[in-house]
């Protein structure tokens, strides 16, 4: 059974940085496409940022561009979103997910999430002073 697990959500100022995590279990990670997606209260769920199963390819949101990085480890089963210059508009809860369809095309997965396998709980990020 697909699992997902995210950590690392919390209460941050703006200009600072923080982590999430993806603990995958239950699934073959490397067969799947990963992607962050975050929901703020009263809007629609975005594709902020996937990568493709191998790591080689990346999307990124224009929202969070040059701020944001994904990263994967397949061997310890773990996805990462590093957050850097966190600004109040950010807040939101942060979902982690996977996809075998789009496995290679990570813009795809974070563009169109219907074919999404599993979704985690979510962990809530707030950005505020």
């Amino acid at each position: 059974q697909l699992q997902l697990v995210e950590s690392g959500g919390g209460l941050v100022q703006p200009g600072e940085s923080q982590r999430l995590s993806c603990a995958a279990s239950g699934f073959t990670l490397a067969r799947y496409a990963i992607g962050w997606f975050r929901q703020a209260p009263g809007k629609e769920r975005e594709g902020v940022s996937c990568i493709s199963n191998g790591g080689g390819s990346t999307y990124y949101a224009d929202s969070v561009k040059g701020r944001f990085t994904i990263s994967r480890d397949n061997v310890k089963g773990m996805v990462y979103l590093q957050m850097n210059s966190l600004q109040p508009e950010d807040t939101a809860v942060y979902y982690c997910a996977a996809d075998s369809r789009f496995f290679a095309v990570p813009g795809l997965m974070c563009t169109t999430p219907d074919t999404v396998d599993a979704w985690g709980q979510g962990t809530l990020v707030t950005v505020s002073s």
